[in-house]
């Protein structure tokens, strides 16, 4: 399944998303019943449920940067997940089976381009078979969709430069453009009467005293939400979705600093543009247990790019996608907590391959050349990089689910902040933002 647009049409579809130029701080009133933090794709799903289910209620969205959804929301692998590899019966499997099908319902009533062009996840090593067979157990057990077995013949027939002794053929996986999702959400969002103003970092949430001036409503919006340029915003109720910034935004109103967000950056590859032809679809490796995360990959993008990653190594900055990238304050958090020093300790020849293969692309180019033997160092250049917002507890453990958390006393009890939604979120976001549109209903008695 394929849905794509000519460039004339894209440029239409772009010109009628939300853009930076059309969320002026100007346009902020005073109060509002309800104010989301967070511009990513998380943040911008769960304000336009709130507002859809809520019309009446007034919603303001804020956003510190200048643009929508430009950080994980816009610097992801852009694959559309089926489902295989999540705890059967758990909340991830779930959300991202029925976040799955809504994404693509969603792309089709929108006419949003997307191809819906498979994954296969490869064994090329005969002690990866076990690994796989029971990955396949475990995608029935989620109901994934058309999820098959194929041998080397049927690798061979889905990717003809594909090797490998057997296979997971997931048809119903696809590749979409997230922060283009993204801006239709935020569309959506703000045609429903919704407010988006971007470049409002807040670096302060408190219970206030005293109405704003001129304000006949009196107590009525209690918690003011002020930026680091001193500019308020009073509302009745809080949602933050900070993504790389979750636990700091969590701290502000008195939480607890844990789970703590680590900052992981992934140094992609692209294929040369002659050599698009080796790669049809997503090709995926077998997942390690042992090792943290899931391995580098082929992924073919949208604007006809394949990108072949990525590692994981820590970011020197919590928005640093550059290897020099570096904030003192972001590293030292980092290295400080014991969170990070245990995985570091548990995972140590890993991490130092990974930093290994990061500096030198050859060592990626031949853990590569496993699946497609006629790739060449030749035929890749370094690529773009994003940087993950992985949620630490203090054991050194990769916190795999959704974590909610409120502040103490009276502001406690007006802001509810995301903590952690882990991968797939993009995948999963309208589920999700059903899910904390119930929290946020169950919390706040809206």
């Amino acid at each position: 399944m394929i849905r794509t647009l000519n460039s004339a049409s894209l440029a239409a579809l772009f010109a009628t998303v939300p853009k930076s130029t059309t969320c002026r701080t100007a346009r902020i009133h005073s109060t509002y019943d309800v104010a989301v933090v967070g511009g990513g794709i998380v943040g911008l799903a769960s304000a336009r449920e709130l507002i859809l289910r809520h019309p009446t209620l007034s919603f303001i969205l804020l956003e510190k940067e200048k643009d929508l959804a430009i950080h994980q929301s816009g610097h992801n692998s852009g694959v559309i997940h089926s489902g295989i590899y999540y705890t059967p019966g758990s909340l991830k499997a779930r959300l991202c089976g029925k976040g799955a099908t809504m994404a693509y319902e969603y792309l089709d009533k929108k006419g949003l381009p997307y191809k819906r062009c498979g994954k296969l996840i490869v064994a090329v090593e005969r002690e990866e078979i076990p690994r796989l067979k029971a990955l396949y157990e475990r995608g029935q057990e989620n109901n994934v969709r058309d999820l098959t077995m194929i041998d080397a013949k049927g690798i061979r027939e889905r990717e003809p430069y594909c090797r490998g002794l057997l296979a997971l053929d997931s048809p119903y996986t696809g590749i979409v453009d997230w922060r283009l999702v993204s801006l239709a959400y935020g569309k959506d969002f703000q045609e429903a009467g919704g407010t988006v103003v971007t470049e409002y970092e807040a670096s302060d949430m408190a219970m206030v005293k005293e109405s704003p001036a001129g304000n006949t409503d009196g107590m009525k919006y209690p918690i003011a939400i002020r930026d680091s340029k001193g500019k308020e915003v009073r509302c009745r109720y809080v949602l933050t979705c900070g993504g790389l910034y979750s636990d700091r935004l969590a701290q502000i109103s008195g939480c607890s600093p844990d789970p703590r967000i680590v900052p992981f950056r992934g140094d992609y590859l692209v294929l040369k543009p002659e050599k698009h032809y080796l790669v049809r679809g997503n090709i995926y490796p077998v997942p390690d247990p042992k090792f943290p995360f899931l391995g580098v990959h082929f992924t073919p993008r949208m604007d006809g790019s394949v990108w072949l990653g990525p590692n994981a190594v820590l970011a020197f900055k919590r928005e640093g996608y550059k290897l020099y990238d570096f904030d003192a304050r972001d590293f030292g958090d980092a290295l400080s907590f014991r969170g990070l020093q245990k995985l570091v300790m548990n995972n140590l020849v890993y991490g130092v391959g990974e930093m290994y293969r990061g500096v030198f692309i050859g060592a990626q180019v031949k853990i590569l050349k496993k699946f497609i033997p006629e790739l060449s160092l030749s035929d890749v250049l370094r690529g773009p990089s994003g940087v993950r917002a992985q949620a630490l507890d203090r054991d050194g453990n990769l916190v795999d689910d959704f974590v909610f958390d409120v502040g103490v006393g009276d502001v406690g009890s007006r802001v509810l902040h995301v903590r952690n939604a882990p991968s797939p979120a993009a995948t999963s976001s309208l589920a999700i933002a059903e899910m904390v549109a119930d929290e946020v209903e169950r919390r706040f008695s809206l």
